[in-house]
């Protein structure tokens, strides 16, 4: 089982979207994959339309005792083999710590999470408070999300040392194992520049290649659809780069599916 958290240090830039984009990749090569909304705006939660649900994350924080987070889990509206523990407004009370040992809370209530799971993907708030420090605290790699504007690629750098705190703090074994870069125009000479200073500050952690401007992600999200079963121009684009950025986080091990890479120097010439 790999235990992913998605994260970025600044809101809006399309973190759900490749929280979603992972389990819908998961999806498409039938691996059980477990949902854990720890953001609460709760994007993920209604883009996979669980219905009513008698726990949220914000319930298994609180409660916190070992196992406790498989009583939340629920189905997702996708299909099966998705599951899901949602989130919800009232966990934006859970982003302070709460004793010594606050930022294992989630780690604890984990603990007996059937190992019929191969990928476990948690949706961060966009900030370093209580519950991303959870997430980081449980993950084995992070997967840090921003757009290619000036003020995101402060919030990318942020998030990178707020891995590198937690390892060093809680969780000896987590990596940053992308920087993924949302919403990319390669017309756009402002995004071809900042891409260019992430790919020189932070090297080939920067996902290549980047995720791009598509209308087909949100119509998806908005129809409770993975990426992968949408028949929309420029889905297949998106469901292949969410193809290779899950097998890139998956054990080597693991058979992965084999496509081109698109280089990323390919928009700077």
């Amino acid at each position: 089982m790999t235990i992913v958290a998605v994260l970025s240090m600044k809101g809006g830039v399309g973190k759900s979207t490749v929280a979603l984009g992972l389990a819908s990749a998961a999806w498409d090569r039938s691996l059980r994959t477990l949902v854990i909304d720890l953001d609460p705006q709760a994007n993920a939660t209604m883009a996979l339309d669980a219905g009513d649900a008698v726990f949220t994350t914000s319930d298994v924080l609180a409660d916190a005792r070992p196992g406790v987070a498989v009583d939340a889990v629920v189905p997702s509206g996708w299909a099966e083999g998705i599951d899901l523990i949602p989130a919800e407004r009232s966990l934006e009370h859970r982003n302070v710590a709460q004793g010594r040992h606050s930022a294992l809370r989630l780690r604890t209530a984990l603990a007996t999470l059937p190992r019929s799971y191969g990928l476990v993907v948690i949706d961060c708030p966009p900030s370093l408070g209580e519950l991303t420090r959870n997430a980081l605290s449980t993950a084995d790699v992070a997967v840090v999300v921003t757009e290619p504007s000036h003020f995101s690629l402060h919030g990318a750098k942020e998030a990178l040392e707020a891995v590198d705190v937690i390892a060093s703090a809680t969780n000896p074994d987590l990596r940053a194992k992308a920087l993924v870069v949302n919403r990319f125009d390669p017309d756009d000479r402002e995004h071809l520049l900042n891409l260019q200073r992430l790919g020189e500050a932070h090297g080939p952690l920067v996902y290549d290649p980047p995720l791009p401007v598509c209308s087909a992600i949100p119509a998806s999200q908005r129809a409770v659809s993975p990426i992968h079963a949408w028949n929309a121009p420029g889905s297949r684009d998106v469901a292949d780069i969410m193809d290779d950025l899950l097998d890139s986080l998956l054990p080597p091990e693991r058979p992965t599916r084999e496509m081109p890479k698109v280089s990323i120097r390919r928009f700077l010439t």
